[in-house]
């Protein structure tokens, strides 16, 4: 079936499933009728009486050869494109491997080097096989025919990989190199994801390894500056792929780093991603760089960088004045659960996020998480709600369901990339970034024997599913996978 990026109408028809509730599981059969007529595939009209394909034609207002069509499996159902608000493209080849590493061993001994690599160079090893880190290294050139050869192997991977999983939109971090942060752009946009791109900025010199970070404040806000000019020429309106100021985490950068990159954000009205609060160890250190400062969240605060277009990663220790700032600032977190359980960061409380008025959604944190995959955040995110109810006495209301966790997914974070009501469901008005699962393939790891009711099938896509359901993806009514 042709996409509907080529100006044709599209009808697809079937079960249409999404969550636009915490509580709210909405299962529905008819059609919906995607116009790309404006340049981008667009829920146009919708009808949840229609039974036949024959009577969608009628509705609509179309003759058959006039559009195209697609209807979902027997055991399929379309649901909103997933939404990843924080993940690292530059650390995919590290998935699962992180040792017994915590965060801040973690960076040094295998993040650091890795994403310093996809620059074109990377820093030697000793004889042992170890990173020197900050003690100051020389550097080699990967790949002197093509520097940029390696990231462009790992950013195909992973945009493609993404893509496979249902995430139609991702919130990505790239390295300190503006080629490298250009080349994830240029993939991203050829490859059709909705993606948000953000050069790294890191200059501390107590924190950041002498081969990997910016000389000065100035040299960081040029740098970032160049990468956000790229983007925007590849996409002037946005629509599709935007820049996003990134600051690595407050204790990368210098004070003034962080106040020329809030300026940024406000005199050019552009998102912002950074981490916040998702280590003991890591609090430690701000409160030792940054004494001057109320919290880990004043530094931000008073960088200008917490602003209602602001995703901060993580979130798990943050105190009561805390989130009132972040909820008074309108910025969002971003739930990363796998990770927080694989660096043993802790346990983000998103029942309380939630209490307190602000906007939660969910992240994988490749490499920090060991899986692309939004819908294994999903079930993470139940686990851990879970775990965090057990050491609140067995409270319940800690817990997050299935149909919750969905809703993070997809309504949740359209909220957290500033796309709300414009992702994460079917209505008309609303983009078609949308995936088809088939429940009954071949090689679907999900067993369906017919007779449970459809809820509980969506309950065991959640907890047994993966990419292999994964039939067709759209992005604004464009096909951009197939896994037929």
């Amino acid at each position: 079936m042709a996409a509907a990026d080529d100006g044709r109408k599209a009808i697809f028809f079937g079960r249409f499933i999404s969550a636009p509730g915490p509580e709210s599981l909405l299962i529905r059969q008819g059609a919906v009728l995607v116009s790309s007529s404006n340049g981008h595939g667009v829920l146009e009209k919708t009808d949840w009486t229609l039974i036949t394909p024959a009577a969608a034609f009628k509705a609509f207002g179309v003759e058959e050869q006039d559009v195209d069509f697609h209807q979902t499996m027997n055991n399929g159902f379309f649901f909103p494109g997933f939404i990843d608000t924080h993940i690292h493209a530059s650390q995919y080849p590290n998935v699962g491997i992180f040792g017994k590493s915590t965060l801040l061993d973690w960076l040094t001994t295998y993040t650091f080097p890795l994403e310093a690599s996809l620059g074109g160079k990377e820093p030697l090893a000793d004889t042992n096989g170890a990173y020197e880190g900050n003690r100051g290294t020389e550097i080699v050139n990967y790949s002197t025919s093509n520097p940029l050869s390696k990231a462009d192997a790992v950013y195909t991977k992973v945009i493609r990989r993404t893509l496979s999983y249902g995430t139609t939109t991702a919130s990505y971090f790239a390295t300190i190199s503006v080629p490298a942060t250009n080349l994830l752009a240029d993939l991203a946009f050829k490859f059709g994801q909705r993606a948000y791109i953000g050069r790294v900025c890191m200059d501390h010199p107590d924190t950041c390894p002498t081969y990997y970070r910016d000389e000065t404040p100035d040299q960081s806000l040029a740098n970032a500056i160049a990468s956000i000019e790229h983007i925007q020429k590849l996409d002037s309106k946005g629509e599709l792929l935007a820049p996003i100021v990134t600051p690595r985490f407050a204790p990368s950068c210098q004070p003034e780093t962080l106040s020329l990159l809030g300026q940024l954000a406000t005199d050019r009205k552009l998102r912002v991603q950074t981490h916040i609060s998702e280590n003991i160890g890591e609090l430690a250190l701000v409160k030792h760089l940054f004494p001057q400062y109320e919290s880990y969240t004043d530094v931000y605060h008073q960088a200008g960088l917490l602003t209602s277009r602001t995703i901060l990663a993580h979130g798990i220790h943050l105190d009561d004045r805390e989130l009132e700032t972040i909820r008074t600032q309108g910025s969002k977190i971003s739930h990363c659960p796998a990770s927080n359980s694989a660096l043993g960061s802790g346990f983000c409380p998103v029942r309380k996020l939630l209490d307190n008025g602000i906007d939660v959604s969910l992240g994988t944190d490749v490499s920090g998480g060991y899986s692309v995959s939004i819908l294994d955040s999903v079930r993470q995110a139940c686990l851990v709600s879970r775990q965090l109810g057990f050491v609140n006495g067995g409270d319940k209301k800690w817990n997050i369901g299935v149909t919750e966790g969905l809703w993070l997914a997809t309504v949740g974070g359209a909220k957290c990339v500033g796309m709300e009501g414009r992702l994460g469901g079917f209505e008309p008005g609303m983009l078609f970034d949308v995936q088809e699962i088939d429940l009954s393939g071949e090689n679907s790891p999900v067993d369906i024997f017919g007779w449970e009711k459809w809820d509980e099938r969506i309950d065991k896509w959640v907890w047994n599913g993966d990419d292999r359901n994964v039939r067709n993806v759209w992005v604004g009514g464009r096909m951009v996978h197939s896994g037929k």
